[in-house]
């Protein structure tokens, strides 16, 4: 048994290692953003401005925030500015709804409302609208989803389910990372970072027109990390670089249509200690959207993208090709009936090719369809008092084959400063190709021998999630919002012996239940001091179901509590001084994928910044409580501290 925890250990060990690339930080924008605001007086509109921001990411429709029933957080370009973040993962630190760990130099544990584990498959993600999940382990690999940080125009962070409106995967939480438009990038811009952990960052980008209707960016950036620490303080074999680079155009003449364009490619190396694994990444996207009138109008998006990742692990060459398009129509009824449908298909072209007899996919080559639809009708009740919105998501997939996942949400607005809403919805997480063509060794050996196989029968996880919320614009300088949620879950994963054998199968045996509460707010102290942050509270039951044996701690390594506030002060002479403060409480000690317990632990970032016209200069310092730190697992994080200067013409 103890081999087999030995071997199973490597299962999770290359599961894990899905890293987040480092990018670019970013700089102040002078432009306007998709919102019509201009970045540089985000952080001094009022909280009822803020709070009037339309969101996208809950009905693929734009809706004030204030006004919206479901827990969403956004954290925008100025919040990202000021924590001196440089990488996306460090960004969305700044989100309570989250749980961000680092495990090493490149890799991180992100996800919403527990389950951050080596897994962390039941959260979606999503930039401009393409999907980034790999259906090799039905999680992300952030490193090759790189995203300038500067080019962002807001993160739209949802907790809780997302399925009704994106389908799989949409278990726990939504981020849907937003650029901005190419006539908000306009003039060029330079930036150069060094420094004590983050080796050196450098980013370029140019923005133009061509005519009046045509606007475009071009950009490449590159980044270098070092290593971090081991459990004795020696340096980890995990440092890793990035380099970069893509377009944007788009088209709008102010009529009916609009077009945009957009592609990226990517590649870098990471070493680790089997040896140095390679990939490159290349995407390209198409959006084209027309308005039939005020109350109809069409979305069509297509996209493609390849990864190829080698050595991963010394073990697997593995290339993906993910061939989507996608397509909404949104359609007044009445004056108060709103109805949003859509139907999209997507292939992905999986081409693992196993360099070692010891671990591998069989078969090697998978072409995996999707076929997807959705239904979604906003109705108000009562105008300006109640609306309801309902709707399903209709998908079918090879795995688990059709599957449903409706909704009901409830909003009443009993004054325009005051949201209660409610919802029940059922998401799924659909099998991943680790769950059924996984298999240690490469090639099924006789029942006599010890082995590991994918699931011939593992189905989606599955959760009906319920929740209750209420956002409050309590005066001038301050708006507070709580989300609380019960989720009931089933056929979650599981690892177990077909009895009368060594041969151990990827299952469906556990259940399970979880709850908690979000708490999170924004107060401006003064007109140059804002303050924003929350605190979360999580707590998770695991059992197995009859006839099933699984170690329950595998899912049960979540922190029950964290606390995030992040502190913006606009000094004399230009100056800029900016805190984020965190606190994540311990982990318990998974036995079955060898995770220790974890403790509690709190940190600082500071950044310190000096800004006038088009020049900043910046010294930021990052976990600068503590020399170094472990998040998750074993491996420490170092203090990071660094300079930056960024100019723009």
């Amino acid at each position: 048994m103890k081999q087999f925890y030995k071997t199973f250990l490597f299962l999770l060990a290359l599961r894990v290692l899905h890293p987040l690339c480092a990018v670019s930080q970013t700089s102040v924008d002078s432009q306007q953003n998709s919102s019509g605001l201009s970045v540089k007086k985000i952080k001094k509109l009022s909280i009822e401005e803020l709070m009037n921001i339309e969101v996208t990411s809950v009905s693929k429709r734009p809706e004030k925030l204030s006004e919206v029933a479901s827990a969403i957080q956004i954290i925008t370009q100025e919040d990202i500015h000021r924590s001196g973040a440089t990488n996306l993962p460090e960004a969305l630190r700044l989100s309570p709804n989250l749980q961000v760990a680092q495990y090493n130099s490149y890799a991180w544990i992100i996800s919403a409302r527990g389950f951050n584990n080596v897994f962390s498959n039941k959260l979606l993600v999503l930039i401009d609208g393409r999907t980034v999940y790999s259906p090799l382990f039905a999680g992300v690999y952030w490193d090759a989803q790189s995203v300038p940080l500067e080019d962002v125009d807001r993160i739209e962070i949802i907790s809780g389910p997302g399925g009704t409106i994106w389908g799989a995967n949409a278990v726990n939480g939504v981020i849907n990372i937003i650029t901005k438009k190419a006539k908000d990038t306009q003039g060029l811009y330079l930036s150069a970072a060094a420094g004590r952990y983050l080796h050196d960052q450098f980013s370029a980008r140019y923005g133009g027109n061509i005519g009046s209707a045509i606007s475009y960016r071009i950009y490449g950036l590159h980044n270098q990390l070092d290593q971090t620490l081991n459990a004795k303080g020696q340096n980890n074999t995990d440092n890793w670089y990035l380099n970069q680079g893509g377009l944007r155009v788009d088209y709008d003449a102010g009529g009916a249509n609009k077009l945009s364009f957009q592609g990226n490619a990517e590649g870098g190396t990471e070493h680790t200690s089997p040896g140095p694994s390679s990939f490159d990444h290349q995407d390209i996207m198409g959006q084209w959207s027309h308005t039939f009138s005020p109350q109809s109008d069409l979305q069509v998006q297509a996209y493609y993208d390849r990864m190829w990742r080698r050595d991963l692990l010394g073990t697997i060459n593995d290339q993906l090709e993910t061939y989507d398009i996608d397509l909404q129509h949104h359609v007044q009824l009445s004056k108060d009936n709103n109805l949003l449908w859509g139907a999209g298909y997507r292939l992905m072209r999986d081409n693992s090719q196993n360099t070692s007899t010891f671990v591998g996919f069989v078969p090697a080559v998978r072409n995996l369809h999707l076929y997807s639809g959705f239904i979604q009708d906003e109705i108000q009740l009562v105008p300006d008092a109640f609306k309801l919105t309902i709707g399903t998501k209709l998908l079918h997939n090879d795995y688990s084959g059709f599957e449903i996942q409706p909704s009901v949400r409830l909003a009443w607005t009993p004054v325009q400063q005051q949201t209660v809403w409610a919802s029940i919805s059922h998401a799924v997480r659909t099998p991943s190709r680790i769950d059924v063509d996984y298999h240690i060794p490469t090639y099924p050996v006789a029942p006599s021998v010890q082995n590991v196989g994918g699931g011939p029968n593992f189905t989606s996880e599955k959760l009906i999630a319920y929740e209750l919320g209420y956002r409050v614009q309590a005066n001038q300088k301050l708006s507070l919002s709580i989300a609380t949620f019960y989720n009931q879950y089933d056929d979650l994963y599981s690892v177990e012996v077909v009895p009368g054998t060594l041969t151990y199968l990827i299952q469906n045996g556990m259940k399970g239940n979880s709850e908690g509460a979000e708490l999170t707010g924004m107060y401006q102290a003064t007109a140059s001091w804002r303050l924003r942050g929350g605190y979360t509270f999580y707590h998770k039951n695991i059992e197995d179901k009859p006839g099933h044996t699984f170690d329950v701690t595998y899912e049960g390594t979540d922190p029950q509590n964290q606390v995030m506030l992040q502190s913006m002060l606009d000094l004399f002479k230009h100056f800029q001084f900016d805190v984020v403060g965190r606190f994540v409480s311990g982990r318990p000690r998974s036995v079955i994928a060898g995770i220790p317990a974890v403790n509690g632990y709190a940190n600082l970032d500071v950044r310190v910044a000096w800004q006038y016209k088009s020049l900043e200069l910046s010294v930021a310092g990052q976990n600068i409580a503590n020399p170094n730190h472990v998040e998750f697992a074993a491996n420490r994080i170092p203090r990071n501290i660094y300079g930056k200067i960024a100019i723009r013409f």
